[in-house]
């Protein structure tokens, strides 16, 4: 379905852009634009722009734009279609119903609302005789009914089909299981229980939707693996997904507790600290990492205490960096893990341990120390070489300079040399970013361009197309104007054409050309590329001179590729496009 030109620029005028982006983007204003740093990629200096003037974005370091509709499908990894209809409902506008597809959102509503029935049904069983041995799990945890309740936990029965007989006498089909994946396929035929003797943990989304599921074997003999997880589904992405985060955005408290697993975040919130989290997945993600920076500036990671456990710790600080957050690190001395501090030592225990965690570069001192005997001039001097190497890649130079003379004073060594160390370090390390920016911009050259291709072997062209397609956004009044007549046969490149033609059509039914009118036509990566055009400066008070200068150049280079395409025709093919190329040039020159 293609909505109404109409319906779309109602939509927008309803979503002022700043409203839909700043929840999720901290905006500063620049002029008469807005700034932030990218929720798309990972950066340090804000390259992220919002133009409020026209309700569209870009980022000039990863080339994302597009509108409001754009930004909704990029931020939440929706469809299109979806993401309408989330802004609709956000400003209490009604879809069109006539030739609205509306099957995707019909299909994850019924996985919810499936999801949903599976989570009451593990929690029934959980409470009754088939899930005496869960419950005498999670009480040999520690865990109180009231906690069980609040996170909703279950009981997945030692059968192969429990919860598919109660799901199918509840009128669900196969189908629909199997996409939620809550039941698996026979080879023959029928289907069989994706989670079986397992405690059940439903993984719930931000809007309280149920979306997946954790399970947890109850004996090592049971199954070879510890945890089975939900699979990716229509509405639940593992690596965008935060355990417990539908809690933790609540809190009062002005940070957020990162754990490695379920349990640790239960056990954490029993214990009074409702700001503790956990990734879903094995692996913390750059997706996970800038939904957490929406909503605090400082998180305290506390992960397993074994190499496994340090080892993502290390990976997690280097991702939350690149977001800016205030990153703490919390060592759990006598424990493993944050579930048997507290049960060991107690909840005020750890929130003193808490008070105390330090920052990432004591945790990186710290963790370098514990490889080296530094009682040996040997292994000092390994240990300070190391720690040289930790303090060069710190942008703050006072926390640096800081750390530096600490060290200068715990292991006797001159403060001056341990500073050009330092420096000499930080400087090769730059050298070889440089070095390495370099090769990805050569690189770049080589590299096709995924959205117009055929940019980089038709430039000229390239750039003439769109500094016209920027003028008749801003001016299309002069499509039609005198002496500067331009067709879409007139375009070299297939995707400016695309774009021209869209523009075109707007201007012909005497739309204004707004970015929101394209966002039905192309999609959100292409938008990047619309928004990009738009947003040049060319041709400003002397517009209608500038376009008829680009109508010029663009029909040269468009003679320059039609002769060199004659060159391959034969003899008779090429005799009629030389009369072809002859009859265009003189009409340029008229």
């Amino acid at each position: 379905m293609r909505l109404s030109d109409n319906f779309l620029m109602e939509i927008k005028s309803r979503n002022d852009i700043e409203s839909v982006i700043s929840p999720y983007v901290a905006l500063k204003r620049r002029g008469s634009n807005l700034v932030g740093l990218c929720p798309f990629h990972n950066e340090k200096t804000g390259s992220f722009t919002v133009y409020p003037q026209n309700g569209s974005f870009y980022c000039f370091g990863c080339g994302v734009g597009g509108d409001v509709v754009t930004f909704q499908m990029k931020i939440e990894n929706v469809d299109y279609m979806e993401a309408v209809r989330m802004l609709a409902d956000r400003c209490g506008l009604a879809m069109p119903q006539e030739g609205y597809d509306d099957s995707l959102q019909k299909l994850r509503m019924r996985i919810y609302e499936v999801n949903r029935e599976a989570a009451r049904f593990f929690h029934s069983v959980l409470n009754s005789p088939d899930g005496r041995e869960g419950l005498a799990y999670l009480t040999g945890r520690d865990l109180s009914p009231g906690i069980i309740r609040r996170f909703g936990l279950g009981f997945a029965p030692d059968s192969w089909s429990a919860l598919y007989d109660h799901l199918r006498r509840k009128g669900y089909d196969d189908d629909l299981l199997v996409q939620a994946n809550l039941v698996t396929r026979r080879d023959k035929g029928g289907c069989f229980d994706r989670f079986r003797k397992r405690v059940m943990y439903p993984i719930i989304d931000l809007r309280g939707n149920v979306v997946a599921f954790g399970g947890r074997r109850l004996r090592d003999e049971d199954s070879p693996a510890k945890y089975i997880n939900t699979s990716d589904t229509p509405v639940y992405k593992k690596s965008h997904t935060v355990y417990a985060m539908n809690l933790a955005k609540n809190s009062k408290a002005d940070n957020l507790i990162l754990c490695e697993g379920y349990m640790d975040v239960i056990a954490l919130h029993q214990a009074g600290f409702d700001n503790a989290v956990a990734a879903c997945g094995t692996s913390f993600t750059d997706e996970q990492a800038k939904l957490l920076s929406r909503y605090t500036k400082e998180i305290i990671v506390t992960m397993d205490a074994d190499a496994a456990g340090q080892k993502s710790t290390d990976r997690t600080i280097g991702i939350l960096r690149q977001t800016g957050v205030t990153v703490r690190v919390l060592r759990l001395p006598e424990a493993k893990d944050p579930d048997e501090y507290i049960r060991r030592f107690g909840p005020e225990r750890f929130r003193n341990l808490l008070s105390g965690a330090g920052n990432e570069i004591e945790y990186q001192l710290q963790s370098a120390l514990a490889k080296y005997d530094v009682d040996t001039d040997n292994g000092k001097w390994q240990y300070l070489r190391e720690a040289a190497a930790i303090l060069a890649a710190v942008d703050d130079e006072i926390a640096r300079s800081l750390y530096a003379s600490r060290l200068s004073e715990t292991y006797g060594v001159s403060a001056d040399v341990l500073e050009r160390e330092i420096k000499a370090i930080e400087r090769k390390r730059r050298a070889a970013e440089k070095k390495k920016t370099a090769a990805r911009i050569v690189a770049g050259t080589a590299t096709p361009d995924r959205i117009n291709p055929q940019r980089v072997a038709n430039l000229g062209a390239a750039v003439a197309e769109e500094s016209i397609l920027n003028i008749l956004m801003l001016h299309p009044s002069l499509l039609d104007n005198e002496g500067l007549s331009v067709t879409a046969d007139d375009f070299v490149t297939d995707f400016n054409r695309r774009v021209f033609v869209r523009l075109e059509e707007c201007i012909r039914q005497h739309m204004t050309p707004d970015v929101a009118l394209f966002s039905n036509c192309f999609t959100a990566e292409e938008m990047g590329r619309v928004v990009a055009i738009l947003n040049k400066s060319v041709g400003g008070d002397v517009a209608q001179e500038e376009l008829a200068d680009c109508i010029k150049r663009l029909r040269k280079e468009k003679a320059k590729h039609a002769a060199s395409d004659a060159s391959k025709l034969d003899e008779s093919d090429w005799a009629e496009k030389m009369k072809e190329l002859t009859q265009t040039k003189r009409g340029d020159q008229k």
